[in-house]
């Protein structure tokens, strides 16, 4: 049962940062050189990018646990 309750908040707090990184996405050119806004905008882009894909790897064990 529990792991069932953990499972949903995974859920929940992936598709948050799903959207979250959807909307950085929009006008995200990559890194412009020189820029420090440029340099900030990509560090949290990857770092959103890191966050879904450790979710994504989290609640992929629990759903394949016995």
């Amino acid at each position: 049962m529990i792991s069932q309750e953990k499972l949903k908040s995974l859920k929940d707090k992936l598709a948050q940062y799903e959207s979250k990184l959807a909307f950085k996405m929009k006008r995200y050119r990559g890194v412009i050189h020189e820029s420090a806004a440029s340099e900030m905008k990509h560090q949290e882009v990857m770092v959103l990018k890191a966050m879904v894909a450790d979710l994504q790897k989290e609640i992929h064990m629990l759903e394949n646990q016995p």
